[in-house]
């Protein structure tokens, strides 16, 4: 762990000195980790169903399942990739023979074990790989679904994005493996504030009541600020779609869970700022630079 609070301590001064001058490097989407204390609290169902609201918003959208050899993004999008981000990285293959588009043209690159062995990667398959992404144009969310617990491969995916979402849920096991998580992210100075949705709430109250314990926690003893992104109920309609392996919002689009996911896709929007700071071949600099 602490080689890796070094690295990550290093990405800024690292980032800068494996930046090339690409013409194509226009598109500067938001760069957002999603990632959880503790499995089970439906992070992946999240990162799919808050990806097709804000495509069907007029964003363009790209989700890159980082959770090494556990990710199921493309399952509850109804899909079974045969590569993922390795093949292009190693192999022969190009972005768009590994992507997959799903609902409303919202794109999905496979990360799958490919993201472990990164570390075997030459410098010219990487440079070709950046080259190769030159292809992904004109994003504006670039959206990273990790997995959960903490971890190196965690923390370095926070460290690698602009803007951390945090998922829990109410139940005080999930509130304290989050707390834990976020301890970590303000120990090694990864990021001074994040975004917070809590999952599977009775109603609106009990997720503002649960939002205010946590903070108060993290405001005490912790050197980060968290802000409230929404709460999502527990809703029988995300379970009915999971099983149909098709997402909520665009099987039960009237559902109580669906119009919760679009609230907060509404407040992400909102949320923009002018001046957007990585490209998606930075994001991957970042990405080899940390994991190699």
């Amino acid at each position: 762990m602490l080689d890796q609070a070094e690295k990550l301590r290093q990405l800024a001064v690292k980032d800068k000195e494996n930046k090339k001058d690409i013409g194509s490097e226009k598109s500067k989407p938001r760069i957002i980790t999603v990632t959880s204390g503790k499995g089970g609290v439906g992070k992946s169902n999240f990162v799919v169903n808050i990806a097709i609201s804000l495509q069907k918003r007029g964003k363009k959208v790209l989700i890159f399942d980082a959770d090494m050899g556990m990710g199921n993004d493309d399952v509850l999008m109804g899909f079974l990739p045969r590569y993922n981000v390795f093949d292009v990285i190693v192999g022969n293959k190009t972005i768009a023979e590994v992507m997959i588009e799903g609902p409303h043209g919202v794109k999905l690159l496979p990360g799958g074990t490919g993201v472990a062995r990164i570390e075997e990667v030459e410098t010219e398959q990487r440079e070709k790989f950046i080259e190769k992404l030159s292809s992904l144009a004109d994003l504006d969310y670039i959206i990273m679904d990790t997995g959960a617990g903490i971890n190196r491969t965690v923390l370095g995916f926070v460290a690698c994005c602009e803007e951390l979402i945090i998922i829990t849920t109410p139940e005080p096991t999930s509130l304290t493996d989050a707390y834990s998580l976020i301890k970590a992210v303000s120990h090694f100075n990864i990021k001074k504030s994040a975004k917070v949705v809590i999952n599977r709430i009775i109603d609106d109250k009990e997720g503002e009541l649960t939002f205010n314990k946590f903070n108060s926690a993290a405001k005490k003893f912790l050197n980060i600020d968290l802000q409230y992104l929404g709460s999502i109920a527990d809703d029988k309609r995300l379970v009915q779609a999971v099983r149909k392996q098709e997402p909520f919002v665009i099987s039960y689009p009237s559902s109580t869970v669906a119009k919760d996911v679009n609230n907060i896709a509404d407040r992400i929007i909102g949320q923009e700022v002018n001046k957007k700071e990585s490209s998606v071949q930075d994001l991957f600099r970042k990405i080899f630079n940390i994991f190699s």
